[in-house]
């Protein structure tokens, strides 16, 4: 056994240290409960669309995890900076989710229906900056599909916003 003997100012220095990474360490902080963002209203055709929209790393992460159900014309918008293949899975989230993989211009690429608390990939067929999560089924029951234009502030350009 090793005794390593600290004066005062160290051991405090090592004790707010500890403290310090406890606070930022991912487990101390690990998402529980759902997150709620801010909204913005997004148009299919002539339906209403009440989306969350997360647009950093962690808002897009932890997404719509841990909701026990989602009102019938609310969503969540993904908004990415650059365009990619993005996948998205189901791990924590207790609802079934269609999940609409969007360009640019507003238009869908293709769409996948998730099962819940599953890590099946969903991916886009080419790279979106957007994908869109409803109830699963929602897209399908508006007669919506790949070549639908979603419509929303999201999709102007920054300047036009």
């Amino acid at each position: 056994m090793i005794h390593i003997k600290f004066c005062p100012l160290s051991r405090r220095f090592a004790l707010a240290t500890l403290v310090a990474m406890a606070m930022v360490s991912p487990g101390a902080n690990a998402q529980t409960g759902p997150q709620k963002l801010p909204t913005t209203q997004l148009t299919a055709g002539m339906h209403l669309i009440r989306a969350e929209v997360a647009d950093d790393d962690g808002e897009r992460q932890i997404g719509l995890m841990h909701r026990p159900s989602m009102g019938a014309s609310d969503g969540m918008v993904f908004v990415f900076e650059q365009p990619g293949v993005q996948c998205f899975w189901m791990r924590n989230t207790l609802i079934p989710l269609s999940a609409a993989f969007i360009d640019d211009s507003g238009t869908i690429v293709n769409i996948e229906d998730m099962k819940p608390q599953s890590d099946d990939s969903h991916c886009s067929k080419k790279p979106v900056r957007f994908v869109l999560e409803m109830n699963k089924g929602w897209f399908d029951k508006r007669g919506l599909k790949a070549g639908s234009v979603i419509g929303g502030a999201v999709f102007k350009p920054a300047a036009a916003r």
